[in-house]
């Protein structure tokens, strides 16, 4: 007499499992694709509708809506700008970022850029946001 086996062969996969794991990785790289770095002095910058991505670099002048003027994120005054660039100048690329405030006055930077040029940089990126008229 032959008898069946409760146990047969599952012919189907089970996806829960695998479900959750995808979802909790989705999670992980939407969060931490968030964190970008970036200096911690908070500015407002112009908006421009044909502004190109501008990469992340430490070689930047950041200038607040009070006239301060910070590299990187250390504050300079406008007389120790060009030393304090020419020696970080040394170890990072030729292009100088420049993150102004929008309400800043354009002598200020101006000026930057004439600290900048006399110790020798000649390419200047203004950053601006991205917006839709």
């Amino acid at each position: 007499m032959k008898f069946e086996s409760p146990q047969k062969l599952i012919s189907a996969f089970n996806f829960s499992s695998l479900t959750d794991i995808v979802m909790l990785l989705l999670i992980f790289f939407l969060l931490s694709s968030q964190f970008v770095l970036q200096t911690g002095v908070k500015v407002k910058l112009p908006g421009a509708k044909n502004n190109e991505q501008a990469q992340a670099t430490n070689f930047s002048v950041t200038i607040t809506d009070q006239g301060r003027i910070y590299v990187g994120s250390d504050e300079v005054g406008l007389n120790e700008l060009a030393g304090r660039l020419s020696a970080i100048k040394k170890n990072q690329s030729e292009n100088l970022t420049i993150r102004a405030d929008k309400s800043v006055k354009i002598d200020i930077i101006i000026k930057v850029i004439d600290a900048a040029k006399g110790i020798g940089i000649d390419k200047f990126t203004i950053q601006t946001e991205k917006v839709s008229f």
